[in-house]
């Protein structure tokens, strides 16, 4: 796989509303990722020379830039407004893997946020999985304390999502 190969696979990810992208064949291992936490864009090859050609196009991803400044606001507002509320809560976990969904479309207000009271039953998210839309309920009724994952993050079994107090 040549650069201007990569390169245009780099423009088609940003443009798409993929969450992540890999691609292997014999020789190389290609895997974009708009998820924080994760690297932006990695490149793995079998050919020496290849890899030093392909290690520069990784800042390119605009998604990288966003994963090293994307954390450091959210956990600055969560410290400077009320760590202790932040802190407090039972967590309410992923019950699949799949992209979580905060609001019902781009255009819809979010199912909940910071502060808001809630009800046993009522839903916090929607988790996409194989382009089935699933909802999280809420556990009890409560105050939601701190939202953990962000809109169109892909989130693992298990990974805290809400915390409710």
């Amino acid at each position: 796989m040549n650069i201007n190969e990569i390169k245009d696979l780099m423009a088609q990810f940003d443009q798409s509303s993929l969450r992540e992208f890999s691609y292997k064949n014999q020789s190389d291992e290609l895997t974009f990722s708009k998820n924080e936490g994760q690297a932006a864009a990695s490149a793995v090859s079998a050919v020496p020379q290849a890899a030093p050609i392909q290690a520069p196009a990784a800042p390119a991803v605009p998604a990288a830039s966003a994963e090293i400044a994307g954390p450091l606001p959210a956990e600055e507002a969560a410290s400077a407004d009320s760590p202790a509320a932040a802190a407090e809560g039972e967590v309410v976990e992923s019950p699949l893997v799949g992209v979580a969904y905060l609001a019902a479309g781009p255009d819809k207000p979010p199912f909940v946020a910071v502060g808001d009271q809630v009800k046993k039953g009522q839903t916090l998210m929607i988790i996409e999985a194989m382009k089935v839309m699933n909802e999280v309920p809420a556990p009890k009724d409560g105050l939601v304390t701190e939202i953990l994952v962000q809109n169109e993050e892909m989130v693992e079994f298990g990974k805290g999502l809400v915390r409710i107090k």
